[in-house]
C-alpha cells in the first residue's frame, strides 16, 4: 500500500514515515510540508491513500482533499486533526475524505485505518464519532422544541 504523508512539521513527518514504514505492507512514497505541494506529489508518486494533516502550512488538509479527490479519484483521503471537531469531520467527509483521525492514536491502529480505508470503510476516530453524534442529536432535539413551541403564545 502506497502512502503520501503530508504533515507540516518536519520532525513529525519523519518520524511518523519511519513508524508506518515499519508496517510490512506499507510503503511511504511521498512526504511533504505544505498544502500547494500535495496534489503534485500525488501526481507523481501514484499514492493509494494520503494522511493529511489538517492544518498543513499554506493549504489546509481539509482545502486539499476534495482537489486530490478530483486529480487523484483512486487515492483515498484520511485526515489527520491535531483536535478534533464534529465541524471539522463535517468538512472532511464533505471533502471526500475516507476518514478522519486524531494524531493521539497509536500508530498501529493508524496503520490499520489505512488498511480499512482501502477496503472501501470510512474511518473515523472512536471519540470524535460520538461527539459528532451527540451534537447532532442535540440539534436536533432543539430543531424539535422549536417546531413544538406555539407561534404566538401570548395572553
Amino acid at each position: 500500500m502506497r502512502v503520501l504523508l503530508a504533515e507540516d512539521p518536519g520532525m513529525v513527518r519523519g518520524s511518523l514515515g519511519l513508524l508506518l514504514g515499519i508496517e510490512p505492507d506499507l510503503e511511504i512514497v511521498a512526504q511533504v510540508g505544505a498544502g500547494e505541494a500535495v496534489v503534485d506529489a500525488a501526481l507523481t508518486a501514484r499514492p493509494d491513500v494520503a494522511l493529511l494533516d489538517d492544518g498543513l502550512v499554506g493549504r489546509g488538509g481539509l482545502d486539499v482533499a476534495a482537489e486530490l479527490r478530483t486529480e487523484c479519484p483512486d487515492c483515498r483521503v484520511l485526515v489527520l486533526a491535531t483536535f478534533g471537531r464534529p465541524g471539522s469531520l463535517r468538512r472532511a467527509m464533505d471533502a471526500g475524505a475516507a476518514g478522519f483521525l486524531v494524531k493521539d492514536s497509536p500508530v498501529e491502529e493508524l496503520a490499520e485505518a489505512i488498511r480499512r480505508a482501502l477496503r472501501g470503510e470510512t474511518v473515523i476516530d472512536p471519540a470524535l464519532a460520538a461527539a459528532a453524534a451527540a451534537a447532532a442529536a442535540a440539534a436536533h432535539e432543539d430543531d424539535g422544541e422549536r417546531e413544538g413551541a406555539p407561534e404566538n403564545a401570548g395572553p
